[in-house]
């Protein structure tokens, strides 16, 4: 009785240390060729009448910088998954 009731506990300890062990990450593969012409495709399709007027709108050039030379179309996916992280859309 004592061994089946080791063994049981043994069985069930190392079944739930699984739970703890890290999973590996898998890369999702993120799409950012031709980003600039789709945020200004986006923005002069904006059916409303500020949008209409305005179109594509950049004061700043953010969709000519390159962070940590990456590239301007990785650097745009890039700030892209950031807003959607932090939930802002733009």
């Amino acid at each position: 009785r004592d061994a089946k009731m080791k063994l049981s506990s043994i069985a069930l300890t190392l079944g739930s240390a699984a739970a703890f062990v890290q999973q590996p990450a898998v890369p999702t593969p993120v799409r950012v060729a031709g980003a600039k012409e789709e945020l200004v495709a986006v923005a002069e399709a904006n059916p409303d009448k500020l949008g209409m007027n305005i179109g594509f709108y950049d004061p700043l050039g953010v969709t000519e910088l390159d962070f940590w030379n990456i590239g301007t179309e990785a650097t745009i996916g890039y700030l892209r998954h950031s807003e959607i992280k932090h939930g802002r859309v733009a």
